[in-house]
Formats: C-alpha cells, sequence, structure tokens
C-alpha cells in the first residue's frame, strides 16, 4: 500500500472543481431504466450506451472519475479500445463498484445490509490490474417506522470499513456511500437525525478497520425532507441542514465530500450543491463535490434513446449537466446555466 499515492488520487478526485461520474448501475438497474424507455435490455445495448457516456468530447473538463460496473471495465468501444483506456485518455480516473448489492436483513423487516466481502480482497487485485483506481461501496439506509434499527446501521458501517480498508490495501482509494434514502414522508428534522447518527457510526468503524481518512471519500447523501414529506424545504435550508450535520460528524482529514443524487432531479441536486458552496465553500475543511448517476445521465438517456443517430445531442446533453455541476461546485450555478 503507498499511502502517498491513495492521498494524491483522492485530491485529485475532488480537485478543479470536478466531480465524479456514477456510471455503475447493475444489470437490473440499467435494464430497468432501458425498459421505461423501449430500449433494448441487452449487453450489446448497455455497451452501446457506455461508449456514448465514456466518449462524450470534453467531459474530462468537469468530471475528474468515473465508477464502472463489472462488466463495463472489461467492455470495448467499437474501435477496439478499452473502455478504461478511453476514459484514462480523457484524464478521467477510473473506479469500480464493487458491492454485490443490499439484500434484505435477516431478522429486521424493511432493512437492508449491502453484501459482497467474500472474496473482495482478490477481486479488489483483479480491477487494480486492470487500471481502476477507486472503488465505491453504497450501503442502504430507510427510515420509517421504528428504523432504522441500531443493528441495521452498524451492520452496514461494519461492512463499509471493511471494505474501505481492504482498498486501501489492493492500492484502490475507497469512496464510502451510506446512503439514507429519500423514500418516506420524513421531515428534514428526521433525515438530520438518522444521517448524523449514521455518519457517526460510520466513522467510529472506519476508525476502528484502521482507515486512513486522508486517503478515502464520502459519498453520502444530502439532508432532505422525504419525496412524500409535505414541507420541502429550499435549496438554502438543505445546505444549512446538511452543512450542520457534516460538521459535527465529518472528519477535516477527509478529502473531500462528493454527494450522491438519490433520486433527486438534475436541477435540483444541481441547484442544492450550488447553494452549499455559496454559503460554505469557504469555511469547510473538506471540498464539495458530486457523484451524480441518473442527475447526469438521464436527460443523456431520454435524448439517446437507444439510437445511434441521437449518440452527439445525448453527448451534448451529457456534457452540458457536467458542465452545470461543475458550476455548482464554483457557487455559479443559476437558472441561467440551464440554457444550452
Amino acid at each position: 500500500m503507498n499511502l502517498q499515492e491513495l492521498i494524491n488520487i483522492a485530491n485529485k478526485l475532488v480537485a478543479d472543481d470536478k466531480g465524479i461520474l456514477a456510471m455503475d448501475e447493475s444489470f437490473p438497474t440499467c435494464n430497468k431504466r432501458f425498459a421505461k424507455l423501449g430500449i433494448p435490455q441487452t449487453e450489446e445495448a448497455r455497451r452501446a450506451y457506455r461508449e456514448l457516456i465514456v466518449t462524450t468530447p470534453g467531459l474530462g473538463e468537469s468530471v475528474s472519475g468515473a465508477i464502472l460496473f463489472d462488466e463495463t471495465i472489461k467492455q470495448k468501444i467499437n474501435d477496439g479500445t478499452p473502455m478504461i483506456k478511453v476514459l484514462s485518455n480523457a484524464g478521467i480516473i477510473p473506479g469500480i463498484k464493487v458491492d454485490a448489492g443490499a439484500k434484505d436483513m435477516a431478522g429486521h423487516p424493511g432493512e437492508k445490509i449491502s453484501e459482497g466481502l467474500d472474496g473482495l480482497r482478490e477481486r479488489l487485485g483483479e480491477y487494480y490490474q486492470l487500471g481502476a483506481r477507486f472503488a465505491k461501496w453504497r450501503a442502504v439506509i430507510t427510515i420509517g417506522e421504528n428504523i432504522p434499527s441500531r443493528a441495521c446501521i452498524e451492520a452496514n458501517a461494519h461492512a463499509l470499513a471493511r471494505y474501505a480498508v481492504l482498498c486501501q490495501e489492493a492500492g484502490l482509494v475507497p469512496i464510502v456511500e451510506p446512503e439514507v434514502l429519500m423514500d418516506g414522508d420524513h421531515t428534514i428534522g428526521r433525515c438530520f437525525e438518522v444521517t448524523e447518527e449514521v455518519l457517526h457510526t460510520v466513522f467510529n468503524q472506519l476508525f476502528k478497520q484502521g482507515v486512513m481518512l486522508e486517503g478515502m471519500i464520502l459519498k453520502p447523501n444530502m439532508v432532505l425532507p422525504g419525496l412524500a414529506c409535505s414541507k420541502q424545504e429550499s435549496s438554502e435550508d438543505i445546505a444549512d441542514a446538511t452543512m450542520k450535520c457534516f460538521l459535527r460528524a465529518v472528519p477535516a482529514a477527509v478529502p473531500g465530500i462528493t454527494f450522491l443524487s438519490g433520486g433527486q432531479s438534475a436541477e435540483l441536486a444541481s441547484a442544492r450543491l450550488n447553494a452549499m458552496n455559496v454559503r460554505f465553500k469557504s469555511k469547510l475543511p473538506w471540498e464539495l463535490s458530486f457523484s451524480f448517476g441518473r442527475a447526469l445521465q438521464q436527460p443523456a438517456l431520454e435524448i439517446w434513446n437507444g439510437k445511434e443517430v441521437n449518440v452527439q445531442e445525448a453527448q451534448k446533453a451529457l456534457y452540458h449537466r457536467a458542465k452545470c455541476n461543475f458550476a455548482a461546485r464554483r457557487g455559479e450555478y443559476t437558472k441561467a446555466s440551464e440554457k444550452v
């Protein structure tokens, strides 16, 4: 393990107002999004879509890293170039999703535990040899009646820490993703309480497992009301609640926080990230960035719709969304930013 190399990569992932593109959808997730648009749910369709993403001109201007799925990291574009090499040539650091998905947690109805620790050391070694330099593991926390339980929070935090230390051993920067879901009618105050508890627990476990905080990235949810909550706060109120929570719970040694979009619309995700940087950027110990999936990809996916003739227009939409979030990192995003 080269500690300085891990630190350098972690810092590069959040440098220059860039962010991370999450293109690591599993087969079921990707196929579900394709089905909604009438796109064939085939390996070739997934390959063609991901080729559209990685070959987008100028994407490296706003994107520092891309999280890939196991299928994608081994795929090639039409001319035979490995996708991972296309990204590297564009100045984008390749990463890899390594959890095996969230499964029902035994004895805890309504709660999930992420699996994939078995054989992880060997898989990480293979991914490093393929060219990946960071990895991602997502834990899912649901807010509901009498949940989340301490058992669920602690089990997921422990798994995240085990994963993170294995990553660093293999020379990969771990992206630690504890996601408190937006689903439900909970208030922003309830999300604050749960998010703070989850973050404290995760960092306690990271400390116990010996994870070097300077060589990792945190990928959390923003502090938000549930999607079904009757009161939806302003971007400024969300920024204030999120930063109050994170200043309490995230150590200053962490280089950056790359927020997930978690089902927010593309515009809302950008506006809320922008509000955080406008109000807090000069006062924070860590960089505030993005690691969006749908909030970056969805407009491009809808334009592409599985048709080769739409590739260039879809790439323009992806480039535009990346630029909007680049602006949000600088606190320069406005409604006018949306005009192409």
